[in-house]
């Protein structure tokens, strides 16, 4: 920029300004602790999801003031601000979550791209699924803001983030001490200590958290986290640094998805276990840095990141199909154990240059960002009541990526803008695995362009036409593998990277004052499916596939003490080759909603009411068999009892829905049965449950 005369400065500032303070209001003054006197980089940062700032109707921020109002029963539900995102579980409650969006089965991360602090969560190549996103060392409490993009449009997110990307950031500083005690039903116990005293010129915030938690089910899955947050921080996001360590560890007993036919015929409890032995351990420690630095006409930013993480993870989804099958009895069963430790490493860094050329504004953005992850061992393991007694497959792994990235943003008038970029990625792969013919190494590259054409606004309201290619990558062990493990049978490669291509075009409107409206109609093509394979617990590669759907997004503020929001989502997901199989993709929904009501500020009272809608699936090929869909109301009712301490009480599933978090369809054989057969294997939503908190700041 140019100082307070350039002509971006003045189209675009005092609106903008002025945009950001409506924001501050709606979200009920969150962000209202931060200074409106900011200059034009600071607005364009703090106002992504707002017209004339995105790229995207599909690009937003959440506030940590709507994220306070939200009834949160598992950390990696607060993603279910996302606009069309569903969060669930099919497992122990220490397992990452299973999400959906945009018609696609994430299974635990793939294709949606998520960071917390600056740090990335997904994990390639791992024991478990590709892209494996554990959230459960997440503090819903010091979360600052979510910033999500949806479609592969934007050179900045490069792998699993072709459906969308969150950035979720901390806090720099919160007010006073915090302290939090939680009980609720079923064994449910969490303690939170949080503050943020000065330290020098900046400011140190801590956080511990001390959790457990048996779960409705049968057998206790007696969830024990212990879990740490140190950082230091001197100035802001956009012109400061900060220093950031996280420590989390976790273990539990898992009541995994059951066959239907064990319920119906009374073999085992809706709550109840067909092994009560399997669950997990794990852990995960990070150190990262931030800076960033603005100038009269530039913002740069830097980071860097350091994890070392571990999982061992007993399943059992067959019960005793192999056992049966090859001892004639069910003696050791079916379990197995996927298990990794892993560290890994890497850095972004990224200048961006505000101009005018020739009477036009513009931007000019590149960056570059690399990873490296070192894994010994990952393995798979066939086990008994968690004793190994052989090894399937056991690997060290090594990957390493580097990218480089450019944008152009350029102001043609006060209507019209353009923003145009590509990315290259390069990737490469080794892998030493305990049978020889999987061994080896492999690498590809990638160019992928991006461009949005952005026209508005007027009355308040803004098109958007999007195109981009993104990808992911596969599994590192898929990339070199010629021969199944256990059997030897010769297996075909996977590519390495695999090509996504992306269509949008959205419109944002304030259609009345108050009422923020945002339509999206997409398309995605994947080169290659990533889909979970329910009887052994891994993510493999699959066919290519094509999806397009609607997404329609509200937020409602009617007065000072009420607002409500209502994202609604409608997909159509189809593989697009011949295969007598069926065009179905199994898991992939099609319609979500997700309703709230919120209302604070009168008097002392407080309050959320949410409403989630999770709809049917194809669960094979085919389309003859469906996932039932579900339909979960939570409340969250609060009473502030003086300027320092606050009670609420939350209620899960208010009204007591017998509905299913998860269903899958495959072959599996129970003891006392002549053969395998395919069944649906859930996993139940928890019943009603509540829980009671008392806050105390101090």
């Amino acid at each position: 920029m140019r100082g307070p005369g350039n002509r971006l400065f003045k189209a675009v500032k005092l609106r903008q300004i002025i945009i950001y303070s409506y924001l501050s209001l709606a979200m009920g003054g969150a962000l209202a602790h931060e200074s409106i006197e900011l200059s034009v980089i600071e607005v364009r940062a703090k106002a992504e999801n707002l017209e004339g700032i995105a790229a995207a109707s599909s690009q937003g921020v959440v506030s940590n003031q709507r994220l306070a109002n939200m009834p949160i029963l598992r950390p990696g539900e607060a993603l279910e601000m996302v606009p069309g995102l569903i969060v669930t579980q099919h497992a122990g409650d220490g397992k990452a979550n299973q999400y959906f969006l945009r018609g696609f089965n994430l299974d635990h991360g793939t294709d949606f791209a998520t960071y917390v602090g600056g740090v990335p969560v997904n994990m390639p190549s791992h024991a478990h699924g590709q892209g494996y996103t554990d959230l459960n060392f997440l503090i819903p409490e010091l979360v600052d803001r979510i910033s999500f993009r949806k479609g592969p449009y934007y050179a900045e997110e490069g792998d699993f983030s072709s459906a969308g990307a969150a950035h979720i950031d901390y806090f720099r500083k919160i007010d006073g001490s915090l302290g939090q005690v939680t009980l609720g039903q079923h064994g449910y116990a969490r303690s939170l200590l949080a503050g943020s005293p000065v330290v020098g010129n900046g400011n140190l915030l801590y956080a511990l958290e001390l959790f457990h938690n048996d779960g409705p089910w049968q057998v206790h899955e007696n969830y024990r986290k212990l879990n740490g947050l140190l950082r230091y921080s001197e100035g802001s996001r956009y012109d400061g640094f900060s220093v950031t360590g996280m420590a989390y560890r976790g273990r539990w007993t898992s009541t995994d998805q059951i066959a239907k036919r064990a319920i119906d015929s009374g073999l085992v409890d809706r709550f109840g276990s067909l092994d009560s032995t399997t669950g997990g351990e794990t852990y995960r420690y990070s150190l990262s840095g931030e800076w960033a630095k603005r100038g009269e006409n530039s913002q740069s930013k830097a980071n860097v990141w350091w994890l070392r993480s571990g999982l061992d993870l007993w399943s059992n989804f067959q019960y005793c199909l192999n056992d049966l099958a090859a001892t004639g009895t069910c003696d050791t069963g079916d379990q197995f154990k996927q298990g990794e430790r892993r560290q890994a490493g890497g850095f972004a860094a990224s200048h961006t240059r505000y101009d005018n050329w020739g009477g036009f504004d513009v931007s000019n953005a590149f960056g570059v960002q690399g990873r490296i992850d070192r894994l010994h061992p990952v393995g798979l393991y066939n086990t008994s009541a968690r004793n190994t007694w052989n090894t399937v497959r056991e690997d060290k792994v090594t990957q390493r990526s580097l990218a480089l990235w450019v944008q152009n943003e350029w102001r043609w008038n006060s209507w019209f803008r353009t923003i145009a970029g590509a990315r290259g990625d390069a990737y490469d792969f080794t892998v030493d695995s305990n049978l020889s013919a999987n061994s080896g190494k492999a690498n590809e590259q990638m160019v992928t362009p991006k461009l949005a054409l952005i026209f508005g606004p007027w009355q308040k309201t803004e098109l958007y036409l999007n195109y981009g290619h993104g990808f992911h990558s596969n599994d590192a062990r898929g990339t070199t593998i010629t021969q199944e493990p256990g059997t030897g049978n010769a297996v075909d490669k996977v590519k390495p990277l695999v090509r996504t291509k992306g269509y949008e075009i959205g419109l944002r409107s304030e259609i009345v004052p108050g009422w923020q409206s945002t339509v999206a109609l997409w398309q995605l093509d994947v080169g290659s499916e990533l889909l979970f394979v329910g009887d052994a617990g891994t993510t493999e590669a699959s066919r290519p596939s094509r999806r397009y759907g609607l997404e329609w997004t509200n937020l409602y503020v009617a007065t000072d003490w009420l607002a409500f929001d209502a994202d609604l989502a409608w997909s159509h997901a189809r593989f697009n080759d011949a295969d007598p199989a069926g065009s179905y993709i199994p898991g992939a929904v099609n319609a979500t909603a997700n309703l709230g009501m919120t209302v604070d500020h009168i008097g002392p009272w407080f309050g959320a009411l949410r409403f989630r809608y999770f709809g049917q699936r194809p669960v094979i090929e085919d389309n003859s068999v469906r996932s039932s869909g579900s339909a979960l109301t939570n409340l969250r009712l609060g009473y502030r009892v003086g300027k320092q301490t606050q009670v609420a009480l939350d209620v899960y599933n208010l009204f007591d829905r017998q509905v299913n978090d998860i269903e899958y369809w495959y072959e599996s054989q129970l003891a006392g049965e002549t053969a395998p057969l395919a069944d649906r294997h859930i996993h139940p939503t928890e019943p009603r449950t509540f829980r009671l908190s008392i806050n105390q700041r101090f």
